[in-house]
């Protein structure tokens, strides 16, 4: 199902979606990152040409997806050798998994539109986030988010299909989801895993949200679970880096220090914008969205 509808908002107009197109990119990028993700760093990777045959889409098509997945440093190119999967990114978490959060809601009025709402085989990339096999349904949505009526994001999300049958584009546009969830489909969820980087939005996704190709953006990935641990819903979403930021506000228990830093912190570790060592202190925080003003 999709919506061919087009936005207004300050600076241009949203191009009109066709259908599955979303879809269609984002089957390329997953295809190509499962080989990244089953390879290790420096290992080579098929060439373009024979990427685009085995997956049976155009040179542009593909060359977009690779772009996309060079800018976001995932893989290398290097002139007349080829392109190889980079090495793993460095990973810290901001506190202990074990801290709660409180998350506050972002400022302005958010709403959504569905781009594409699909049932598809979860294929092998899908599956192992959701604990499915390769040939397992899975509910497909591609939204665009809007703040007081301006694209800021677009998300795609996967569901089990079994777990929300007959889940329809108003369901997604409208309401709170995991309201939607409980009610509906009695289905709880308790915890998820987030990760965010920076990246750089591909041609499409530009033309969708009214910005420049390849322009900075922030990329979200959450894995949901439920009071049973059963995964039950997948996301991959694209932010607009001009114009939204995560705040975190820490209230931070520094211990006693020791005699001198160099005793206290253990040797290679970085506590990301924090002067001097905080190896075992409490922090209470708060996170929140922030969206920028437009120019």
């Amino acid at each position: 199902m999709t919506s061919g509808k087009r936005s207004r908002h300050q600076g241009g107009t949203v191009e009109e979606i066709r259908p599955g197109r979303t879809r269609k990119r984002e089957q390329v990028r997953d295809r190509i990152l499962e080989l990244v993700e089953s390879s290790p760093a420096g290992h080579p990777l098929p060439s373009e040409r024979d990427l685009s045959k085995q997956l049976g889409v155009s040179r542009p098509t593909l060359r977009s997806a690779v772009d996309e997945l060079v800018a976001s440093g995932l893989v290398i190119r290097e002139h007349g050798r080829g392109m190889f999967v980079a090495r793993d990114k460095v990973t810290q978490e901001l506190v202990s998994h074990e801290t709660t959060a409180d998350v506050p809601r972002a400022s302005g009025a958010w709403s959504s539109r569905v781009l594409d709402l699909t049932t598809i085989s979860a294929g092998p990339r899908i599956g192992r986030r959701l604990t499915l096999s390769p040939s397992a349904l899975v509910v497909h949505v591609a939204r665009l988010v809007l703040v007081d009526g301006e694209p800021m994001a677009i998300e795609y999300l996967y569901f089990p299909a079994h777990v929300v049958p007959g889940l329809a584009a108003a369901d997604v546009e409208s309401g709170d989801l995991y309201d939607l969830l409980r009610e509906r489909y009695g289905v709880r969820v308790s915890r998820a895993t987030q990760s965010m980087e920076a990246t750089v939005t591909s041609e499409e996704e530009a033309s969708i949200m009214g910005v420049a190709p390849f322009s900075a953006a922030l990329v979200f990935e959450r894995l949901t679970l439920d009071a049973d641990a059963r995964p039950v819903e997948y996301v991959h979403s694209i932010y607009r880096g001009d114009r939204y930021r995560i705040v975190s506000r820490l209230a931070l228990d520094v211990p006693q220090r020791a005699s001198s830093v160099a005793e206290e912190r253990l040797p290679g570790t970085h506590y990301p914008g924090m002067p001097g060592s905080l190896a075992g202190a409490r922090a209470a925080y708060r996170t929140s969205g922030d969206v920028q003003a437009s120019q």
